[in-house]
């Protein structure tokens, strides 16, 4: 199958971003409703399902080496599992507004992480459209209203002020994981199929997620889940599993991981859009802002170059 065209892969990419923040926004009833590891494993369980159809290995495919093998699993691992951990721990441990504003240097980790592991030489406009995608997305989360909605207190009684420094630190490792799942998905698009990946890292996060899923499962009330949450449960799993991931994988056959990595600011802009179209919620000055300033970003990194240097001059 021929790789896409640059066109095509710039709306993969988008797209694939856009529905990761429609499902985040989406997906606060099931985080209330199901526990979370629990929610991982069905996650991972339903897109098995729906997948199973893309295991097969196409003829043309080579064989996987033990390099690739170890590619899928710290694919699945950092960019499913430990992403997942660090982001729910890091939030309960700090605010909302202290991950909007440390998850703003995504793309700038992509790129750095592309330079340094993949050797790409990263022009200078995709540089200051990283600028942009920080400043955009780190805007945004200091526009919004400072959530109090944690506990006062942790599990063990310590106060969650004394580990915030905590919650800092696992937020700064989902940054990393984030930025390493671009990377290692990029290296990945050059010896399998967008179907492929997809596939092999949902199979590694539904194994990884198996042991505490099925501990959960048989101590949970399956009965009083409403039949409007499974379907919202069915539709995050389709998106969260599948849907996304062969699209950014899709995109990223064509786009360096730099370049590839400023789209991740489509994720707050379609999530705050969602959260005002489908929950009711409303935009600020500031939001509306900083949502100028990311989308900027994406269209210079996106720019013909000849384009890009005449609005450069």
């Amino acid at each position: 199958m021929n790789p896409p065209s640059r066109t095509i892969a710039y709306l993969c990419l988008a797209l694939s971003m856009s529905l990761v923040g429609s499902y985040v926004a989406l997906s606060k009833p099931l985080a209330a409703a199901i526990p979370v590891f629990l929610l991982a494993w069905l996650r991972f369980g339903i897109g098995a399902i729906a997948m199973a159809h893309w295991l097969r290995k196409p003829a043309d495919e080579p064989p996987l080496s033990p390099q690739t093998r170890r590619l899928l699993f710290l694919e699945s691992f950092l960019g499913n599992f430990l992403f997942t951990i660090c982001m729910i721990s890091g939030v309960s441990l700090t605010s909302a507004v202290s991950a909007g504003v440390i998850m703003a240097a995504i793309p700038a980790a992509v790129a750095v992480m592309s330079w340094f592991f993949l050797k790409e030489r990263i022009a200078t406009r995709t540089w200051v459209a990283v600028a942009l995608a920080v400043i955009g997305i780190g805007l945004f989360a200091l526009s919004k209203p400072e959530q109090s909605a944690h506990a006062a207190t942790a599990p063990d009684g310590q106060s969650t002020q004394d580990l915030a420094w905590l919650g800092h630190l696992l937020l700064v490792g989902a940054v990393i994981c984030e930025a390493a799942y671009s990377v290692i998905g990029k290296k990945l698009t050059g010896t399998l199929g967008p179907k492929r990946i997809t596939s092999l890292i949902n199979l590694w996060g539904f194994a990884l997620s198996t042991p505490m899923g099925v501990y959960l499962a048989l101590r949970f009330d399956f009965g009083a889940v409403g039949w409007n949450t499974w379907l919202l449960l069915l539709f995050y799993a389709l998106a969260a599993c599948m849907w996304t991931v062969w699209l950014w994988m899709t995109g990223l056959k064509v786009v360096p991981a730099a370049q590839g990595g400023i789209f991740t600011v489509l994720l707050p802009v379609s999530a705050a859009l969602v959260g005002v179209l489908v929950l009711g919620e409303s935009l600020n000055g500031m939001q509306l802002v900083a949502f100028a300033i990311a989308l900027a970003s994406v269209l210079l990194a996106t720019l013909p170059s000849r384009l890009a240097r005449r609005v450069g001059s």
